[in-house]
């Protein structure tokens, strides 16, 4: 092992003893995540949303009418239809077969002249897509049947009908997503919350000043912190995994996939909490920038909810947020197995990882100027 290895686990000997006698870095890190999964898993274990597409192929008022009865609809207060538009010139069926990897694959198309036909008295089928394995497909359905039932006596003689087809589907829970959305949580705020207040407090004690005057260099000091998070978001991982399976019946899968997130998230956040901790004037402007940092990151990033649950420019702002690419890939590695999205996502945490790297790096100082 050569001289630098053998300082970097040294200081990470030295590091983590002292973090694991911190019993609230260690309850934000390990107890608290565990907390949270318990308490949404309780909450949501019944159902949640049925995330439904529309392709509206007619366009005139009245089906815009039913397709906003939809959308107002529930079954006894639960199971609410959250619609998500489809333009009509999509290839709804093979839209709905590659929604079906990442979300629940529930359709429904609304044939051309609709608003037409229905003030003609012509028949008019409306098509619902799904899984009969699936529970809200089914809902969906009953809520389809039950609209075009309410349209139906507004006329003469029946107009309406609802037929069904069948669309693979991967069946999902709320637990399912919240597994990997917890990991990414873990995986941000240990090392980014210790990061800002390390830094920052270390800068005002002259402890770098102190570290200086060690063999042990900058880059050393900051490797030892990444490996201590690296293992630390890997034994987070391994709990909630554990709870979420054991305890809830989670279906989520453990693959090597799961290490460039383990090894590329923590070295992102570790990066950034130096990084604001060291510019920053104060430990208490350290800890304001960063709760500023993280608690968007924290909430909309999927983290606790789906994203598909927020609205359109949520979602949106949700892509600039570098959390956003670590919870997203958690969940298509472990839940939908959908492993060419996860490149990309590994792709973009890893361009993250290396500018922030290298900007904490280039800015961090052992002695002020």
């Amino acid at each position: 092992m050569s001289a630098s290895a053998r300082r970097i686990f040294a200081d990470f000997r030295v590091f983590g003893r002292g973090y694991l006698r911190n019993g609230v870095g260690l309850f934000f890190s390990l107890i608290f995540p565990v907390i949270l999964i318990l308490l949404f898993g309780a909450i949501f274990a019944g159902g949640g949303a049925a995330t439904v597409y529309v392709q509206n192929n007619d366009g005139g008022q009245l089906s815009r009418q039913y397709i906003a009865v939809l959308n107002g609809t529930g079954v006894n207060g639960s199971w609410p239809i959250i619609l998500h538009s489809v333009d009509p010139s999509v290839n709804f069926t093979q839209f709905l077969k590659e929604k079906s990897g990442n979300s629940a694959a529930d359709g429904i198309s609304i044939p051309q002249n609709f608003s037409l036909d229905y003030q003609s008295n012509v028949p008019i089928n409306v098509t619902v897509y799904g899984s009969p394995s699936q529970s809200s497909s089914q809902i969906v359905s009953q809520i389809v049947t039950g609209v075009s039932n309410s349209f139906n006596l507004k006329g003469t003689a029946p107009i309406i009908g609802v037929s069904s087809q069948t669309i693979s589907a991967q069946q999902t829970k709320y637990i399912d997503s919240l597994v990997p959305g917890l990991i990414g949580f873990s995986i941000l705020i240990s090392p980014m919350f210790a990061m800002v207040n390390i830094s920052a407090e270390y800068k005002k004690t002259k402890l770098f000043k102190q570290l200086s005057l060690t063999p042990l260099s900058k880059m050393e000091w900051l490797a030892s912190k990444i490996l201590w998070y690296i293992t630390l978001s890997f034994v987070s991982l391994l709990i909630l995994v554990a709870v979420g399976i054991f305890v809830f019946g989670a279906h989520i899968t453990l693959t090597l996939w799961l290490l460039p997130f383990i090894v590329l998230g923590p070295t992102m956040f570790c990066a950034l909490g130096m990084l604001v901790g060291t510019l920053s004037k104060s430990v208490e402007t350290a800890s304001v920038i960063g709760n500023v940092i993280t608690f968007p990151m924290m909430f909309l990033s999927g983290t606790f909810f789906p994203l598909y649950l927020m609205p359109e420019y949520l979602r949106n702002f949700a892509h600039v947020l570098p959390l956003f690419y670590v919870v997203e890939g958690l969940n298509n590695v472990m839940v939908y197995g959908n492993y060419g999205q996860a490149l990309i996502d590994i792709g973009v945490t890893a361009v993250l990882a290396f500018v922030v790297f290298v900007a904490a790096a280039k800015l961090f100082k052992w002695r002020e100027d």
